[in-house]
């Protein structure tokens, strides 16, 4: 099994509506994200012979999916008083609304499952919430 490993990060913010702890309140995190593609052959001819896929491909689809939630506030939608939405949204904020809960397990899984959907054979995706804490989804 061929494996292909890219790794991206990018700054947003998230609060986890419910939670009894610190994460309650809005806070932001450097999100490190790795995916990993997989497959049994390599490509056999043309300019890909002996890859999986091409990386700068890989990787452009990977950062643009990414480069979409830098530096926002990412929230479950219906987590929010409508009053602070609305205030946030005037003052030109950048709010991306989702529909689970903004967990890095459900970001795992979002990633994974959007990148499968751009055509490529998944195997992994990681979520580094801090240097030593990630969630995994396979």
């Amino acid at each position: 099994m061929y494996i292909l490993k890219v790794e991206l990060s990018f700054d947003s913010a998230h609060f986890l509506a419910g939670y009894k702890g610190k994460c309650s309140n809005i806070h932001g995190h450097r999100w490190r994200v790795e995916i990993e593609v997989q497959s049994e052959n390599l490509i056999d001819s043309g300019q890909m012979d002996g890859m999986v896929v091409d990386f700068g491909d890989l990787k452009s689809d990977f950062k643009e999916m990414l480069d979409f939630y830098d530096h926002a506030l990412i929230i479950q939608k219906g987590t929010m008083r409508e009053e602070t939405l609305k205030c946030l949204i005037q003052d030109e904020f950048k709010i991306i609304h989702l529909e689970f809960r903004p967990t890095a397990e459900n970001l795992a899984r979002f990633f994974f499952d959007t990148m499968k959907e751009k055509g490529y054979n998944m195997k992994r995706a990681v979520v580094y919430e801090t240097p030593s804490n990630c969630a995994v989804y396979e």
